[in-house]
């Protein structure tokens, strides 16, 4: 869902990326959880939380996906040949 090559430190303790890989992989939806309003990041296959997106993050996007570390899974990048 997030590529290491948008990875950045926010500087805010939690894993961030300023894009995911693939947009089609997540949806948002607003978050009204202890009295506050955000956009929850959710995996748009089975809607799973995945964190919280702000828009205080860097170029290209000025965006701040900041997300739960249990939801990564890293793995390593295959180059093809």
């Amino acid at each position: 869902m997030f590529d290491s090559d948008s990875k950045y430190d926010s500087k805010s303790g939690w894993p961030s990326f300023w894009a995911p890989s693939n947009n089609e992989n997540i949806r948002e939806k607003i978050d009204y959880d202890y009295g506050m309003i955000r956009k929850a990041v959710v995996c748009s296959k089975c809607g799973c939380h995945l964190g919280h997106l702000f828009d205080d993050g860097p170029k290209p996007t000025g965006l701040r996906y900041c997300i739960n570390s249990l939801s990564l899974d890293f793995k390593k990048k295959i180059n093809p040949s």
